[in-house]
């Protein structure tokens, strides 16, 4: 695969959720700030399918913090809706995780788009990592995602 290919490298995942009554404002519309959580549902399920979870992390002395997120409203949801969440990763050359998102609702209209970049910090004293760790370095070269 020529770098260009590699560098554009994703790998996908879609997650349904159904809006609960919790999650929306008194006019049964999704709260705005609800969007982030259901980003982080995203992340959770790709983790889980993809081994690339907080507790990969954790086991291996990292914590990966969000630094930047974005967010586009397109569409409401509404309590009781069921929503898929397709989270997209995108390769990058450096030491973080760049996640992007398309909210969809029941019709497959897209509701919110979004991305996150989350970098590598040691657990224990909290330096960000400017290197690959050696557990995301494997986890990307397991998935073609590695960079020459």
């Amino acid at each position: 695969m020529k770098k260009s290919q590699q560098e554009n490298s994703t790998l996908k995942f879609a997650h349904q959720i159904r809006v609960r009554f919790n999650e929306v404002d008194s006019m049964h519309v999704v709260w705005h700030g609800n969007y982030v959580k259901y980003f982080e549902d995203g992340r959770e399920a790709f983790g889980r399918e993809f081994d690339l979870s907080y507790l990969d992390a954790k086991r291996h002395g990292f914590a990966i913090p969000i630094v930047k997120m974005s967010l586009e409203y397109k569409l409401p949801l509404r309590y009781g809706e069921v929503a898929t969440i397709e989270t997209t990763f995108l390769n990058s050359r450096a030491a973080k995780i760049v996640f992007s998102y398309c909210i969809k609702n029941e019709n497959g209209q897209t509701v919110c788009t979004g991305e996150t970049t989350q970098v590598f910090t040691n657990s224990e004293v909290g330096d960000m990592s400017l290197n690959l760790p050696e557990f995301y370095r494997v986890w990307k070269q397991k998935h073609g995602l590695l960079h020459d």
